[in-house]
């Protein structure tokens, strides 16, 4: 039963995305929505019964289908594991998927190729599921690439767009660097362990000393496997992508940048911790790159004007944080956070989608204001995940949050005050999002006005649940009553201390709280008691106007490696290729021009034909009787 409940949970995604690719044009647009939200809802079903069982008998689920590589003492299976980590990804997948789908059907609705968003969506979610259950790196791998494809086509949705299109090859090209890395570091672990098992890899390192003998080789491996990890999850300097991947439809921004494809990353370094775990030198990395990822998203957020784009970078400055956790080898933690930011970040993604909504497009925050009474649900909904997400008590984010800044104060205090510093910035840029866009007057023409009101109850219902979420989420992991980290118990050999409230802890708290409100009142005194609107693009000066611009990180990566390559492509087009041309062409012309001069003797006189064979016949029995 288990077995067959596993391939359901699996293969449901696949069937919405093959019967919408093929069937759904002709079935129309309702059809297609309640068909794609249903196979994820099968799938949150399915994952809800793994879920009460390990929860109960606390033992993982071995699914082996059948055996994929056999080369002499290589041996890979296709193979699924359904253990703590896994399950508790898949809640949040397909139960947060489930929602997003659900608001598709009414966001979506006008489009006229809904039946391939539908397809896509579900493509996505059948890939994510693979890379959280497969059992080893291998199948993991499939998943990997699997979502890196969908993001493509998902972001890209709108083609006719340039701009889009360039968004969506970006994100497809930079997540190839970094899975160059993954797949080393994939080479490098079954070199050294014989497999790509994580039960397999895990014996070698605790049972068989293997992590001693090649501390060298891991400590690499792990490097590359972060690697692929800066690329799905956005870090320094693989980030440049996800902003850009705002292109795409909103329900694409709060399933891929929410809960899915960009917590990969977190996903594949927890899974592996016993490997990352040996590797202190590369632990640290991992934790400066997360904290000055947090802090250099942050600071770019402070100054966008385009909503999508504010919570976009806010995506990577969380992410740095989680990163954060998981050098600081508290991976748990880590581990809260993203199940808590997938609930305050989906809410605000979609929330931003219905003010778009609302606003036929419009997505500058210079050109809304207002809208809190016109839309009320989405402001409460929002308003909530933006407490949550500054890390306001009691919201599910200080919890969340508050776990990972008692970390790194513990664990390195500069980290700390970098972290802490990037929450400040958070609670600004949130708190300003939420006052240029709710209050004030409203800023957008006078048709925009007139046409202002609630999205529909699609949209809406999933906006109250993720605000539900937001708000109590944290109850799962509360310090002295940590059911999380007993549940994620048996995935770490190396345990790491959980924090109660002790005087340190409530100092922590309430430095943390303090900061989000200096942050809060900062935005409150220049966007409601000044009523400040950011200026124009071309009025930004200064330090603004290098923040606006993202630090001109893309610009330098166009100069020092996107121009230097096109310029050594078209060097070797013009001259290179043009010699290599000249060359073949020319040993055509030579072969060319001795055939012609072989054709002069072909001249139609049988004479000279029967003078040849004599003369060829002769040679020939010279050569046999006297040679």
């Amino acid at each position: 039963m288990e077995k067959n409940l596993a391939l359901v949970l699996l293969l449901a995604p696949l069937f919405g995305f093959l019967a919408n690719i093929f069937f759904g044009k002709k079935a129309g647009k309702g059809f297609v929505g309640l068909l794609g939200t249903l196979s994820i809802l099968i799938s949150f079903f399915a994952t809800t019964y793994f879920f009460t069982l390990i929860q109960s008998n606390g033992k993982a689920i071995q699914i082996d289908l059948f055996q994929w590589i056999s080369l002499e003492k290589f041996n890979v299976n296709f193979s699924f594991l359904l253990d703590q980590l896994s399950v508790l990804w898949l809640l949040f997948v397909t139960g947060i998927g489930t929602l997003i789908h659900m608001y598709s059907i009414s966001y979506m609705h006008d489009d006229e190729n809904v039946h391939k968003f539908f397809a896509y969506l579900n493509l996505f979610v059948f890939f994510m599921i693979t890379l959280v259950m497969g059992s080893n790196l291998l199948v993991m791998f499939i998943g990997w690439e699997g979502v890196g494809l969908c993001s493509y086509l998902l972001i890209g949705f709108w083609y006719k767009n340039e701009e889009y299109n360039d968004a969506a090859k970006k994100a497809f090209i930079m997540n190839r660097i970094g899975d160059l890395g993954l797949l080393i570091g994939i080479f490098i672990l079954a070199y050294v362990f014989g497999s790509l098992e994580y039960s397999q890899i895990a014996a070698g390192i605790f049972e068989k000393g293997l992590g001693t003998q090649h501390s060298a080789l891991i400590a690499v491996a792990a490097l590359c496997l972060f690697i692929g990890a800066t690329g799905k999850s956005a870090q320094i300097p693989l980030y440049t992508w996800l902003p850009d991947a705002m292109a795409g439809p909103t329900p694409v921004s709060a399933l891929i940048h929410a809960a899915t494809m960009v917590t990969a990353g977190i996903f594949l370094v927890t899974r592996l911790n016993f490997v990352f775990d040996l590797a202190p030198s590369v632990q640290l990395l991992i934790a400066v790159i997360g904290a000055g990822t947090a802090v250099l998203a942050a600071a770019i957020g402070l100054v966008q004007n385009d909503i999508k784009k504010v919570l976009a970078y806010s995506t990577v400055s969380q992410l740095g944080l989680m990163f954060l956790a998981l050098g600081l080898g508290a991976y748990q933690v880590a581990v809260f956070h993203v199940i808590t930011h997938a609930f305050f970040k989906a809410c605000l993604f979609l929330g931003s989608g219905s003010v778009i909504h609302a606003l036929h497009g419009e997505q500058d925050m210079r050109n809304m204001g207002g809208l809190k009474k016109a839309m009320p649900i989405t402001f409460w909904t929002m308003m909530i995940s933006t407490l949550a997400i500054s890390g306001i008590f009691p919201f599910a984010g200080f919890w969340s949050k508050d776990e990972i800044l008692m970390t790194a104060f513990h664990g390195n205090t500069v980290l700390w005050v970098v972290g802490s510093i990037a929450s400040i910035m958070t609670a600004f840029y949130m708190f300003r999002l939420m006052y240029l866009t709710f209050f004030g007057v409203f800023r957008g023409t006078e048709e925009q006005k007139h046409h202002l009101h609630e999205s529909p109850t699609l949209i809406t219902i999933p906006l109250v649940i993720l605000a539900i979420l937001a708000a109590v989420g944290g109850a799962i992991n509360l310090p002295g009553s940590t059911w999380l980290n007993h549940y994620m118990a048996p995935l770490f050999h190396k345990a790491h201390g959980e924090h109660h409230l002790d005087n340190t802890a409530y100092m922590l708290m309430g430095i943390a709280t303090v900061g989000a409100l200096i942050g809060i009142f900062i935005a409150y005194s220049k966007y409601i008691k000044k009523q400040e609107v950011p200026v124009q693009d071309s009025e930004i000066k200064g330090i603004a106007s290098v923040m606006y611009n993202k630090f001109y990180v893309d610009e330098a990566y166009e100069a020092l490696i996107v121009n230097p390559i096109y310029k050594l492509s078209h060097f070797f087009r013009k001259y290179t290729e043009a010699a290599i041309s000249e060359f073949l062409f020319g040993l055509g012309k030579v072969t060319n021009g001795i055939g012609n001069q072989g054709k002069l003797i072909q001249n139609g006189s049988i004479g000279v034909y029967l003078l040849a064979f004599v003369l060829g016949l002769s040679s020939i029995l010279v050569y046999i009787f006297l040679v």
